[in-house]
């Protein structure tokens, strides 16, 4: 039930269920050489990790053309897809992404899992990394690492759902279908940049922190960032009807931030401040694959009452909005993992051919 409660942008559901032994996972690592930051900044080697599942089918030139990438949200890592709630929905036979047919391909961002982060040794000297440097990583990635060059979909969730709206614009038609689930495609301004801003503070006012030169972890800062991702986690709806007593809240909190806790408190620095520049609402237009866009209501991070989804789908002209409604059985923002509130939709996206009718 607690593990239900929290969907804190995928920071529990990285720690949570571990993989079914059935889903046959292969794990790799890239090494994207010479890499240059949006900052100025560099590093000669950055280090993605990667998870695939299922098997690569050629076409007549010898493409790969049944790749899908699935893109996890912040402080989350590939890992997060292999949980039951989204992997014994989606991966199994005639399922839409049914790994007898489908290459599925799971990165750990930069900053995140196995991949390169500042916690790996640099530290607060660890390149400031943004989301359009994620965004290039993953290409340099599929292209270079993988041979990919056409995904069949990008589905993204959270901070993924994000990158899905920048993949789009950046690398038109690469991916020919997209599926942003739990963001909007503005800039992080107002509640949402502003309790993210409050996690930041937090850990860098604890004086343990040491401007990032720690010996033992900024335990104060720590537990206000992690209280702050539980609390936007949440789907209020849900937890009264689940904790309606004092003691079963203090044993979810308990249990809630005994999971949440375990982040690097200099790699958090990073990965929440690495959307303070996303903002693709001027360029929506460039986006003309079929994408689906989920949000659910009960979403403290991305609230609907923000309209952004009325007003905004209307840009991109094969773009389905739908608003999930919020009841006790979703999961405020980790909705978006749990493939059976949209597993149907998208089926549908995958049965649409990914070019424009023609006229």
């Amino acid at each position: 039930m607690v593990a239900r409660l929290l969907a804190l942008f995928a920071l529990a559901l990285a720690l949570a269920t571990p993989a079914r032994a059935e889903w046959p996972v292969r794990e790799g690592d890239f090494v994207a050489r010479d890499v240059r930051f949006k900052s100025g900044e560099t590093l000669a080697e950055v280090r993605l990790h990667y998870r695939l599942l299922g098997t690569p089918h050629r076409d007549a030139r010898g493409q790969i053309d049944n790749a899908v990438m699935v893109l996890h949200g912040t402080g989350g890592s590939g890992r997060n897809f292999l949980v039951p709630q989204f992997a014994d929905e989606l991966y199994g036979p005639g399922a839409p992404l049914d790994l007898a047919t489908t290459l599925v391909i799971l990165p750990d961002n930069i900053g995140h899992g196995a991949s390169s982060k500042p916690s790996d040794g640099l530290r607060m000297a660890f390149p400031r990394y943004d989301y359009d440097d994620m965004v290039a990583l993953q290409h340099r990635l599929l292209t270079e690492g993988l041979g990919v060059t056409k995904l069949k979909l990008i589905l993204g969730t959270s901070m993924g759902c994000m990158h899905a709206f920048v993949w789009g614009e950046t690398y038109p038609g690469f991916a020919e279908r997209l599926a942003p689930f739990a963001c909007n495609p503005v800039a992080l301004a107002g509640r949402n940049r502003m309790w993210r801003k409050m996690a930041i503070e937090a850990i860098r006012a604890d004086p343990a922190w040491a401007n990032g030169a720690y010996t033992s972890p900024p335990a104060m800062g720590v537990r206000a960032a992690a209280n702050l991702l539980i609390l936007a986690g949440l789907n209020p709806v849900a937890a009264q009807a689940q904790l309606p007593t004092r003691a079963a809240a203090d044993a979810a909190y308990d249990t809630a931030f005994a999971r949440a806790a375990q982040f690097d408190a200099n790699d958090a620095l990073y990965f929440l401040d690495a959307s303070r520049n996303y903002d693709p609402s001027p360029a929506l237009e460039k986006i003309t694959v079929p994408l689906l866009w989920i949000n659910s209501a009960d979403d403290f991070i991305n609230p609907p009452e923000l309209g952004f989804q009325a007003s905004m789908a209307k840009r991109m002209p094969r773009a389905r909005a739908i608003l999930i409604p919020a009841s006790a059985e979703t999961k405020g923002h980790g909705t978006h993992t749990w493939a059976k509130f949209w597993k149907a939709d998208l089926a549908a996206l995958l049965a649409l051919p990914s070019a424009p009718p023609a006229r």
